[in-house]
């Protein structure tokens, strides 16, 4: 029988708990067992992709297409697995798949209500989702952490704009059929199966911890039938829980101090799992479920055992750097740090592998253009000044037409000054743009997502994308890309995937290079190092004679880990520390590369085109190929 284990939020957004689910899940696997992970949002859309990133936060991918909560993301990268879109759990899909089934007779002659029907599509919905393997094993997993959205909160936010954060929800009201639907649940599979975890914040004014916000929500919460198993108290400062606040909890909330424990800032959050490892939750979680009885065989012990010591080495390792390696972010959405979560957990992951305390410089790519300089010259400077400072210069994905000139910018600075490059997705278009506008030398180059009447497309509209529907409308999802005959002697790309000949990662996107275009772009200098399996789109530039210059219209920061960081980024942020550093992960990926994909998801284009699922457009089923928010 598959354990559960609920993560609930309370007080306010935005506090952490993703990551105290996905470090649960961490610790759970080093001792061996096989876990998988749900993120349930309750808003009505189907599903992320349609969201701006400056509300929401990043659009995750996931190798089957789904656009999901940046959560999802945590969980890949803590607990090293492959979820599927139906791990991300929404009222819009909930709703959907309930009047689908009416439509379809199941409920006939039956008023179809919140209770029961809703709520048992929920519960049907984690119980299906959780006996799907998700990683190497190919098994079913043993434990399934379930992270639902905040379920009382008081609107601490100090902007609007940014009140839906990690793991947060826009309202109670939302919210309701879920808790029900989980109260129900922990009779449907038993107590011994099922724990609670709520997190909550204790505020520290000036060193008083409050206790009166986490007693009111666990009040709250054990109204609704739900009672925690365990309270991790979320202080937003360096100092721990102190042993009165802990005492003071445990005895208005009902539970034993063994239950009560403290989550305050550390260095990293990479540190969050051993925190909760030294207050003892493997513990008590495993007395809590009877962990015991699971049988787990004398591989996956050895394999949890590694990664616990990995884990460990890893978070010993930070502690202990000295030199620095400064990356400038050029992109169009820092306002919200999250909308490159991945992006910067990518960076963070590869500064780790070559033993560099990480700095990035973020940089509004708008603040580059020359409009900015007239109308905030101190502004401008500034940007300017980040930017040249670097070591290296990322450009990001993103859409519209906002801040793309400042990106150019960048990115002919880049060029010219031969300081290492990467351009993802938008940023690998960008620097099409700026190769043809300043060594083809034709000025009016551009995207036709910029201007539909452009003279030059360099970027075109991809033609089997819907025009006019933005949701579940894009080319996405994992891909192949085939690397050209002879790059095996110069392509830092392909040496970084371990000189592999085709690799797969995540693409979301509908604009590709004009294929118009290709060759005068080759014939000039500017390399298409791999393309897709039929040759006709291209996937990955590069410069040879550059100390580093790389564009990926794929987006390979979805597929990073901790231990295994993607190979371009590692690439990327080795070039920007030095030639000598480059040089040696070169060496060492070619020896030790593995790719995080499951073996039976590198397939061709073709059968994963079949094997994505359909969405119906005006009751005409479409390939889902995915869409962005316009900027």
């Amino acid at each position: 029988m598959t354990k559960y284990i609920l993560v609930s939020g309370g007080v306010v957004s935005g506090i952490g708990k993703g990551v105290i689910a996905s470090s649960t899940g961490l610790l759970l696997k080093t001792t061996g067992l096989k876990v998988t992970a749900i993120k349930i949002d309750p808003y009505m859309n189907i599903d992320a992709g349609t969201m701006a990133p400056t509300e929401h936060g990043e659009v995750y991918v996931l190798n089957d297409g789904g656009e999901v909560d940046l959560d999802l993301g945590n969980y890949e990268r803590y607990l090293n697995v492959t979820l599927s879109r139906d791990n991300n759990i929404t009222t819009g899909k909930i709703y959907r798949h309930v009047i689908n089934k009416e439509r379809e007779g199941e409920y006939l002659g039956k008023t179809v209500q919140i209770v029961p029907h809703i709520t048992n599509a929920i519960q049907d919905w984690i119980e299906r989702v959780a006996k799907i393997p998700v990683d190497e094993s190919g098994e079913e997993p043993d434990v399934c952490i379930v992270e639902v959205t905040s379920l009382f909160r008081f609107y601490a936010r100090t902007q609007p704009h940014l009140d839906r954060q990690l793991g947060g929800t826009v309202g109670d009201i939302e919210s309701a059929p879920f808790v029900e639907a989980m109260r129900q649940f922990q009779f449907r599979v038993g107590q011994e199966n099922f724990a609670l975890i709520h997190v909550s914040l204790v505020p520290d004014l000036h060193g008083e911890q409050k206790t009166k916000p986490t007693q009111t929500t666990v009040h709250s919460l054990r109204g609704l039938g739900l009672l925690p198993d365990l309270i991790a108290c979320r202080l937003l400062v360096p100092q721990p829980l102190q042993p009165a606040t802990k005492a003071k909890i445990s005895m208005f909330c009902h539970v034993s101090s063994e239950q009560v424990f403290g989550v305050h800032d550390v260095s990293s959050v990479y540190h969050v799992p051993l925190l909760l490892k030294s207050q003892g939750i493997l513990e008590f979680l495993h007395k809590r479920l009877h962990l015991q009885k699971i049988t787990i065989t004398k591989e996956m012990s050895v394999k949890g055992a590694s990664l616990g010591k990995r884990w460990k080495d890893l978070t010993a390792g930070q502690e202990r750097l000295f030199d620095t390696v400064t990356i400038a972010l050029v992109g169009k959405y820092t306002d919200l740090k999250d909308s490159y979560m991945s992006v910067t957990k990518s960076l963070e992951h590869s500064a780790f592998r070559i033993h560099r305390k990480l700095i990035i410089n973020w940089v509004e790519s708008s603040y580059l253009e020359h409009e900015t300089q007239e109308t905030n010259p101190a502004r401008y400077h500034d940007a300017w000044r980040a930017v040249v400072g670097a070591g290296g210069i990322l450009v990001p994905g993103g859409f519209g037409n906002r801040g793309t000139e400042g990106m150019i910018l960048a990115i002919k600075y880049a060029r010219e000054q031969n300081i290492p490059f990467l351009g993802i997705c938008l940023g690998f278009q960008l620097a099409v743009v700026e190769w043809a506008r300043h060594v083809l030398d034709i000025p009016d180059a551009t995207s036709s997502e910029f201007d539909h009447e452009a003279k030059h497309p360099v970027i075109i509209f991809m033609p089997e994308i819907s025009k006019t529907h933005m949701g579940g409308t894009m080319r996405l999802g994992l891909r192949p890309t085939v690397f050209e005959e002879g790059t095996e002697t110069w392509s830092r790309a392909r040496q970084l995937y371990g000189g592999a000949g085709k690799i797969w990662e995540r693409h979301r996107h509908r604009y590709e290079v004009n294929p118009k275009y290709v060759d005068q772009l080759i014939k000039s200098g500017l390399i298409f190092s791999g393309k897709d399996e039929k040759g006709e789109r291209m996937q990955i530039l590069e410069l040879p004679e550059h100390p580093f210059f790389m564009g990926l219209q794929a987006h390979p920061e979805f597929c990073t880990r901790p231990l295994n960081p993607s190979p371009p980024l590692l690439g990327f942020v080795a070039a920007s520390s030095g030639p000598a550093v480059l040089a040696e992960q070169l060496e060492y990926q070619r020896a030790n590369f593995q790719p995080p994909h499951p073996a039976d998801s590198m397939v061709s284009e073709a059968v994963l085109r079949n094997e994505v699922a359909e969405v119906l457009v005006n009751g005409t089923a479409r390939d889902l190929i995915v869409s962005e928010t316009p900027a």
